[in-house]
């Protein structure tokens, strides 16, 4: 089994901001496989299962918030006993343009909160992750900016990317982070 989490935060008045790329991105394959999610309180998620080139697939969208994220994660691997090396986390990335993403197999929070907290639940910083791009930041607070809606000029950006993502997200599990790497990261 394999798990795809999309990180953001719950409630309509979160549901287009730029925090909520990794949830979009989760919401795209959801809808590409005609699925639908169901809350599971004691995982601390919003949960859905697929079938991939018969491998069994989760997708997930944390119920904790951003700043939270590491405990469903965990919750979902130790319940689903799914290996570190089986999981891709999409998110945010406030230092990549909008049009953008990036696969790594490793590395720090860079700041990103939902980031810090899987690292620190996990006991680690190696697993591999997808970066949505949705800079570049004007002159005001991260904080603010990414709790910011995307305006409607660059929602046609946001389409592509997510659609994008969604399939590259599918590749990187087929074939591993190496060759999504080599594939997505220009």
């Amino acid at each position: 089994m394999k798990l795809i989490t999309g990180l953001g935060n719950v409630g309509e008045k979160y549901l287009f901001t730029r925090h909520n790329a990794g949830f979009m991105a989760v919401d795209k394959i959801a809808l590409d496989n005609n699925l639908e999610f169901k809350e599971e309180r004691k995982l601390k998620s919003l949960i859905t299962k697929f079938k991939h080139n018969s491998e069994d697939i989760l997708l997930v969208k944390p119920t904790t918030f951003m700043n939270l994220s590491g405990e469903a994660v965990s919750a979902v691997m130790n319940y689903y006993k799914i290996d570190i090396n089986d999981i891709l986390i999409i998110y945010d990335d406030i230092s990549l343009d909008l049009g953008r993403m990036r696969f790594r197999a490793n590395g720090s929070d860079g700041g990103h909160n939902g980031i810090k907290s899987i690292i620190k639940h996990l006991g680690t910083k190696d697993f591999n992750r997808l970066k949505i791009g949705i800079g570049p930041q004007p002159p005001v607070p991260s904080e603010v900016f990414v709790l910011q809606n995307f305006s409607k000029e660059q929602l046609p950006e946001l389409k592509n990317i997510l659609t994008k993502a969604s399939e590259a997200a599918l590749f990187a599990l087929d074939n591993g982070i190496d060759k999504a790497q080599n594939n997505y990261n220009h």
